[in-house]
């Protein structure tokens, strides 16, 4: 059986993910075989926060290139953006980055 820490595995920093902290969205990088069910149940057990809403996108590899050497591939890894209720407390972890 998986935990709560298998399906989630880091919070996902950029500028974008940032802006929508305010609007009560955060982006995590979550296990490529979870259902939006165990990460809901997952970011609610971690941070003890209601989730309203869990979207998913699975994000390919890019290609590479490193010099002449041939073509290789980043990895690819499945996006989870967590919506959290009207009532609910912020994501403390967020807090210091925006």
């Amino acid at each position: 059986m998986k935990t709560a820490y298998d399906i989630i595995i880091r919070p996902v920093i950029t500028e974008q993910s940032m802006e929508a902290t305010d609007l009560k969205k955060y982006v995590f990088m979550v296990a490529k075989d979870a259902n939006k069910t165990e990460i809901k149940k997952a970011v609610s057990e971690i941070f003890g926060v209601k989730v309203e809403k869990v979207t998913t996108i699975n994000m390919d590899g890019k290609a590479k290139r490193q010099g002449r050497y041939p073509e290789g591939r980043t990895a690819s890894y499945k996006k989870a953006v967590v919506k959290l209720t009207a009532d609910s407390k912020a994501i403390e972890f967020f807090e210091g980055m925006v």
